[in-house]
């Protein structure tokens, strides 16, 4: 007869420890907690142990160690208590529940029985794993790439490799191990790190009906990898799988930045009906914001708030990051919704919210990134609360004003020149020391059209998405070129050309930290659709046949990510100055004539001269979004030719003057003595 003891509260999840394992859990008002131990994924005949109060409780904390278990021991509990949905307790023992801090999370389940109180679970639940966080990391190391020296790709790990064309072998296709399969292609291209989105467990089915949640802003748990992105089954290799994929990125020189989120789960209906898995079955009314009749405040747009400046809450937030820039040992993360982060628990922001303050202060967490995407669903939409020195922005501003400038609204010149110089009117309301280049800036994400719908599509085509084309935003400031969709035309195809060209120009030459989004550097489309979270298909995946189609604009892509980051004076870590200045570059705006901008209305162009003492070397930018060429005066001197946006780079001297075409950016160099 195995002899169980007491265990300990500390730490949570299931560790191992000597010849077995120590199980602990969060749940103050449980009043029984039962430990299901499983010998496989299919069993539903489970090993039940019973947690005594006097002995396996200390506290809010239900603990107990099993000797004789190991790796890939696969568990679950079930949880008593009251079921009072007004006051906020959801316990419901029929269900099987998945470890808060479980680092494995594999089997099926049916999401429609979970929804259903008091019906038994066993045979259709997901199971949580034990596992060991050794690995073979051999000498990587993390590459710690400045912000100045950063490029971000925006990129899903499924939908990277899986389409048949990749080229992968076609087990790896849409793993972890795809993605090390791609990391020449990622290198060619020039970034400095992967932003992936979630790859947290989470749940496929929250999805309408015949569709899946195939981005992942769907979480399960904050610490186990998403098995479903793996080639294996067993739990142990799965998590070593995705550290063998951050291990070969480092190795390649490429760091590795989470989406994380943090602000709500999959047991997310607004009303108490969504399905039982593992916060709301342990304590709901601890990990989510409540109102006074026990119901969900819904700040995501989901049905659900994680109530995230609660002790243990932040706790659990703290201990996932820590594990995952530790243990797992990636270099940074993007938090989705992250104003909710500034919420108390009812729902007012706080001026300093623990949880963020705890997130920049922590010595684990210093040298990675933290990048915010700075409002929710509830309306709030702020930087102040990122008021710590290491807050990187998501910059929506920067990315609305260029798409309306390149687009060519009128009204947008002067806005134009505050993003392209780091967005200071917004930024400098932190109060802070920072540098522009905790702006991120990006024109297309996830969320919204590619970078070739942009201009292809005035308007979203989302039926596809089983919601009447109602879902995702209709503020998309794009414009087709004059036909909707694809097109024989060749002058609509050059002008389409161009114009993805222009907004990769102003993206890198702005003052910031720029990121793309997956497979925009060779046209990807998803026909139109700009909320494709539940299209996992030809409609997301990358289309690898688009790359020998559009190569010329790849090589401009990397070509014009490799120039500015080679010279410096675009990613100087300090503003540029309005005046001539020997420690940092200053800017001059410029008209079509020197020294006369035009600010009115309608204008729909701009220049302006870089000037660099530090570096020895001008840069003269010229940005025509007018529909007619214009003819700009040049600074004196021999201009160097860099690019302009219809031919791409090419070798050539200027003087005096330059004819600009219509919507196109030229870029133009000069040595200073």
């Amino acid at each position: 007869m195995i002899q169980y003891s007491d265990g300990k509260p500390w730490p949570l999840g299931a560790t191992i420890e000597g010849n077995g394992v120590n199980f602990s859990v969060f749940s103050p008002n449980a009043t029984q907690v039962e430990l299901l131990l499983f010998e496989h994924v299919h069993d539903v005949q489970p090993k039940v142990i019973a947690l005594n109060p006097a002995h396996n409780k200390s506290y809010y904390y239900w603990h107990i160690y099993v000797p004789g278990l190991d790796k890939n021991q696969l568990y679950g509990y079930r949880v008593h208590g009251p079921y009072l949905p007004e006051k906020g307790f959801l316990f419901d023992a029929s269900k099987v529940l998945v470890d808060p801090y479980a680092k494995a999370i594999v089997g099926e389940y049916d999401r429609k029985l979970a929804h259903q109180p008091f019906l038994d679970n066993l045979h259709s639940c997901l199971k949580s794993a034990v596992i060991s966080d050794e690995f073979n990391w051999e000498n990587d190391q993390y590459p710690y790439h400045e912000l100045a020296n950063s490029v971000v790709y925006e990129m899903h790990v499924k939908g990277f490799t899986q389409n048949p064309n990749s080229g992968v072998t076609e087990k790896l296709r849409g793993t972890y191990s795809g993605v090390i399969e791609k990391i020449p292609y990622l290198k060619s291209l020039g970034i400095s790190a992967v932003e992936l989105l979630p790859v947290y467990a989470f749940d496929t089915q929250d999805a309408f009906s015949g569709l899946t949640n195939y981005w992942g802003y769907s979480p399960i748990n904050f610490f186990a990898v998403h098995a479903g992105y793996s080639q294996y089954l067993e739990p142990q290799r799965i998590v070593d799988e995705f550290k063998s994929m951050v291990k070969a990125l480092h190795a390649a020189g490429i760091e590795v930045i989470l989406d994380v989120v943090y602000n709500h789960s999959t047991e997310n209906d607004a009303f108490n009906n969504g399905p039982t898995l593992s916060f709301r079955g342990f304590a709901n009314n601890s990990y989510y914001l409540l109102d006074s009749k026990g119901r969900f405040r819904n700040f995501t747009g989901t049905g659900n708030t994680i109530n995230s400046n609660h002790s243990v809450v932040r706790r659990m937030i703290q201990d996932s990051l820590n594990y995952w820039a530790s243990v797992m040992r990636v270099d940074g993360f993007r938090f989705d919704l992250a104003s909710v982060m500034s919420r108390d628990e009812e729902g007012v922001p706080l001026k300093n919210p623990p949880v963020l303050w705890a997130i920049d202060s922590s010595p684990l967490l210093s040298k990675t990134k933290i990048i915010a995407e700075p409002w929710d669903a509830g309306g709030l939409h702020q930087v102040n609360n990122f008021a710590g020195d290491r807050w990187v922005i998501w910059n929506d501003g920067f990315r609305d004003t260029i798409r309306k400038f390149v687009k060519g609204d009128a009204g947008q010149v002067g806005e134009v020149a505050k993003r392209i110089l780091g967005s200071p009117n917004v930024l400098k309301a932190r109060h802070v020391q920072f540098n522009p280049n905790q702006n991120l800036h990006f024109i297309t994400c996830h969320d919204g059209f590619t970078m070739n719908d942009l201009v292809s599509y005035n308007n979203k085509h989302n039926f596809a998405n089983a919601e009447g084309n109602r879902d995702g935003s209709n503020q998309n400031h794009s414009w087709n070129c004059g036909t909707e969709g694809p097109t024989e035309n060749i002058e609509i195809e050059n002008l389409r050309q161009r114009q993805i060209r222009n907004l990769y120009a102003i993206l890198m030459l702005s003052h910031g930290t720029p990121m793309i989004s997956m497979g925009d550097e060779t046209r990807r489309t998803q026909f139109g659709n700009n909320n494709a979270y539940c299209q996992d298909n030809q409609i997301s995946w990358m289309n690898w046949d688009l790359l020998d189609k559009n190569l010329p604009l790849f090589d401009f892509v990397s070509e014009l990510i490799k120039y500015t980051i080679k010279h410096k004076t675009f990613s100087f870590p300090s503003y540029y100055m309005l005046e001539e200045n020997d420690e940092s570059p200053y800017v001059d705006f410029h008209g079509i004539r020197l020294n006369e901008p035009d600010w009115s209305f309608e204008s729909r162009s701009i220049a302006y001269e870089i000037n660099s003492n530090m570096d020895k070397e001008r840069f003269f930018i010229i940005m025509n979004m007018y529909h007619e060429s214009l003819k700009f005066e040049l600074p004196n001197g021999e201009w160097n030719y860099v690019f302009d946006t219809e031919h791409g780079f090419k070798e050539a001297s200027v003087y005096n003057e330059i004819l600009c075409r219509d919507r196109s950016v030229i870029l133009l160099r000069q040595s200073i003595e």
